[in-house]
This record gives C-alpha cells, sequence and structure tokens, in this order.
C-alpha cells in the first residue's frame, strides 16, 4: 500500500469578489483553501483552520471602498492568532495603506492586480518563516531535562554537532572544540557536562586567552601560602575545584608553552602539585577544550606542543560558523529576541521581513554572539512592535528585494532560452517557439517583455 499524500498547507483568504476568489483559488491549488468575504466568516474560519496563512484583501463589506473594515479584519485575526503571517492586498495607489497593516503585525502586502508568481513566492516564503518562527518556540518553551535544549540547531551541520555531542557526553573522553569566535563552544561545553554522569558535580572554566601569563599558572592548580607575595593562605586552584565533575578550559589555543607542560604532565598522571608545594595531589577531572585557532598550525610554529594537542584532542568536534548554518540564525535570531523582550520588560517584539532577509544573507563574522548583541540593542533601542534590518544596524535584504532577485534570475533564464531558441530557428518565429514549446504569440510577448528584437521571418 503507498503512503498517505502528505497534507497541504492551509491558506485562508479574506475576499469579498467571488470571481478574484475562485482565481486565486485555482492558482494557490498546492494549499488547502478556504475564503472568507467578511470580518465574521474570517474570524470564524480561522478559528477553525488555525490558518499559518492569510491572504486578506484590505476592501471588505460593508466598506469595500475604504480600507477601515479591513484593518479591523487585521486586527481582530492577530488578535486570534498573533504568530499567523497576513499577506494583504492593496491597489495600486495603496502604499500608504500596506505601510499601515505592516506597522499592525501584517507579514507582507502585495499590490493589485496581483502578480500571482510574485504572489506565490510571498505566500511561500511566510509558510516557511512561519514553520521556522514554530520551531522555535517549541525550543523556547520545552522544559525537559535534556541539556541540548539550549542549543538552536535545525540545520544539518549544526544537527550533526549535536547528535556527536550526545554521543560523547556519557563517556570519559577528553574532547577538544574547535570553531570561530562565538560559534558557542561553551554552551557545548556545558552539554557535554549536563548530559554525561558528572552533571550534579562542578563544571570549572576557565579563559586562558583572558588571563596574564604570571597568574595562569596559580589560577590552573592553586598555590601555597607563601609561595609568592601576597599568597597569604592556601588556595585550591580551577583543577581542583573541578574534582569529581568537568574541567573546561576555553582558549587553549593561547597557553604559554611553559605552562603547556606542566598541563600535560597532569593529563598524563591526573596529579597536580599547587604554586609553591611538595604535595601531590590526586584529582579526578573530564577535560574539555576549546579554541578558535588554527592548532596544527601553531605546532608548525612551535608555539604548541604537539604531545598536548593529541592528549586533548581524543575526539575533536568542529563547530560550524553561522554563515554555514542555513536557517539557524533566523530560529537563533527569533529566540534570542523573546529572551531580550523578557530581559528588558518590553512586549514581545517581533522581526521585520526586511530583518528576517538581512539576518539570512549576512555573513555574521561574529557568530552567534554579534547576532545575540545585535538583536538585544535592537530590542532596546527600537520603537514600535516590529525590529526592521535598520535596527539591528544591517544593510536591507527585504522580502521585495529577495523577489525582485528571483524575477531577474528567471527573467535572464528566459532570455538566455529565447536568444539561443531564435539562434537556433536562423531567426525564425514559428521554429523557435516550436523550440520552446510555446505559441508564437506566447514568444512575442516573451519578446516584448525581455527586450528582444524579434526577427520577423516566419
Amino acid at each position: 500500500m503507498g503512503s498517505n499524500p502528505k497534507p497541504k498547507p492551509k491558506l485562508l483568504i479574506v475576499e469579498d469578489d467571488p470571481g478574484l476568489q475562485r482565481q486565486l483559488k485555482w492558482a494557490l491549488d498546492a494549499f488547502e483553501v478556504e475564503c472568507a468575504a467578511s470580518r465574521e466568516e474570517a474570524v470564524t474560519c480561522a478559528r477553525r483552520l488555525e490558518p499559518p496563512i492569510v491572504l486578506q484583501d484590505l476592501g471588505l463589506p460593508p466598506d469595500p471602498d475604504g480600507v477601515e473594515e479591513g484593518f479591523a479584519t487585521l486586527t481582530a485575526l492577530l488578535h486570534l492568532s498573533p504568530a499567523t503571517k497576513i499577506i494583504v492586498v492593496t491597489g495600486r495607489e495603496g502604499q500608504q495603506h500596506a505601510l499601515r497593516a505592516i506597522r499592525l503585525g501584517a507579514y507582507d502586502f502585495c499590490q493589485k492586480p496581483v502578480d500571482l508568481q510574485v504572489l506565490t513566492l510571498i505566500i511561500d516564503r511566510a509558510r516557511r518563516i512561519h514553520a521556522l518562527e514554530a520551531e522555535n518556540r517549541r525550543l523556547a518553551e520545552s522544559r525537559s531535562a535534556n541539556a541540548l535544549d539550549g542549543v538552536i540547531a535545525a540545520s544539518e551541520p549544526m544537527t550533526k554537532v549535536c547528535h556527536r555531542v550526545q554521543k560523547l557526553a556519557p563517556t570519559q573522553a577528553t574532547v577538544l572544540l574547535l570553531g570561530e569566535s562565538g560559534t558557542g563552544k561553551e554552551r557545548l561545553a556545558q552539554a557535554l557536562h549536563g548530559l554525561s554522569d558528572r552533571a550534579a558535580q562542578p563544571m570549572v572554566a576557565i579563559n586562558c586567552a583572558a588571563i596574564p601569563e604570571n597568574l595562569l599558572e596559580s589560577e590552573l592548580f592553586g598555590y601555597e601560602r607563601g609561595a609568592f607575595t601576597g599568597a597569604v593562605k592556601q588556595t585550591r586552584g580551577k583543577i581542583e575545584m573541578a574534582d569529581g565533575g568537568t574541567l573546561f578550559l576555553d582558549e587553549i589555543g593561547d597557553m604559554p608553552l611553559t605552562l603547556q607542560a606542566k598541563l600535560l604532565r597532569f593529563l598524563q598522571e591526573r596529579v597536580i602539585e599547587r604554586v609553591g608545594g611538595r604535595e601531590l595531589i590526586q584529582v579526578d577531572v573530564r577535560v574539555i577544550a576549546a579554541t578558535h585557532r588554527d592548532l596544527k598550525a601553531a605546532i608548525a610554529e612551535k608555539t604548541f606542543r604537539d604531545d598536548l594537542f593529541y592528549r586533548i584532542s581524543e575526539v575533536a568536534v568542529n563547530i560550524p560558523p553561522l554563515r554555514e548554518r542555513g536557517a539557524d540564525a533566523v530560529l537563533i535570531a527569533n529566540y534570542l529576541l523573546l529572551e531580550a523582550c523578557k530581559r528588558h520588560g518590553k512586549a514581545q517584539m517581533k522581526l521585520a521581513p526586511d530583518a528576517l532577509s538581512a539576518i539570512e544573507r549576512y555573513a555574521w563574522p561574529g557568530n552567534v554572539r554579534e547576532l545575540g548583541n545585535r538583536v538585544n540593542a535592537a530590542a532596546i533601542m527600537a520603537e514600535g512592535a516590529m525590529i526592521t534590518a535598520a535596527d539591528l544596524a544591517l544593510e536591507p535584504g527585504a522580502g521585495d528585494a529577495a523577489m525582485l532577485s528571483l524575477r531577474e534570475v528567471r527573467q535572464r533564464a528566459e532570455s538566455a532560452a529565447v536568444e539561443r531558441a531564435l539562434a537556433l530557428a536562423g531567426g525564425n518565429i514559428s521554429k523557435a517557439a516550436e523550440l520552446l514549446g510555446v505559441t508564437r504569440p506566447t514568444l512575442y510577448d516573451l519578446m516584448e517583455r525581455i527586450s528582444i528584437a524579434g526577427r520577423t521571418s516566419r
């Protein structure tokens, strides 16, 4: 027996013109479409259908020539389901109405007469964003004990990293986390500890790049009273404090060579001596290390010991930069915005379409850390309910711009196909149309649209 067909996504069309209803329903047959002709019908349908996407005309009865009933419908639908993506349909002179709709919370707009290809692109994008936001809410609201809940990963590269972490966590393997600054190495180290049988014991972290060389040894190994000026009492180091738990050595690639030898001895023998002491202290810790540096290049430059490298990298985990994680950037941005609004006591805000496009297009050299900083600043400074690309200090990459680029790609492809067919047909329109599988009138329309001067041989 064949598998059940995948259910169609739901779409509500709010339009009082029966002819346009039929046309849109026919054109959007990839969706489970339901139509409503008034505010009351739209609210009733939305309650029953729970559509992720609504296509709504602003001119609705009893005010079909005005827009106030349309705005009232938009407000009612968003009140019923704030996550719904509403695409408003406006007349050619209705740009100010479209902008007002966006400010009220509409996702996007399109103008009459409706270009069905452009509308389909807008709807598909809205459906994808709705799905991403739904997944983000699921992650944010999850209350399970899984330590990886705080790691947002929908993309294949990051999903593989999470699966690797889950496999490594219950073991005693020394793990080396490799990735650019801001990719979440510390968060994954916390997951490795939280999913291990050491989770009830402390995880102690030390940043090897943040502590001056002359202090790093005493921070790691501790010191005895009188070991140096200012050592007025015996003090345990980070390694000893992590006994029974996990020691996280962040930015280990910046550790001075002189200290690398002492760390290597500890990793081999699992004993330490405090600075100024002679007692050997047995310590049971699991070690996780992380760095953004290329350690093999550091070994070649003799700034990092090769024997220490092999000791800390029983298993290495490469964390992809944010620019290689596809839709994760939008998921993370939505999650961070939710958290920022809670933290600053602000009403929940949303990312505008141009902000979503800008987030997808930007390379994020600072990775998740940079994304977090920009979202947090925008949540503080933005006015209104929508965060724009400008609020994020990013170049706008609006949904309309994305549509234009897709249209340009299509036009270029059509232009190339028409030019090639004309060349093969020696300029004969009938033959060129036959090669393209279109009628002569259609080919003439194509030639006019892409400004190719057709030769009139028949």
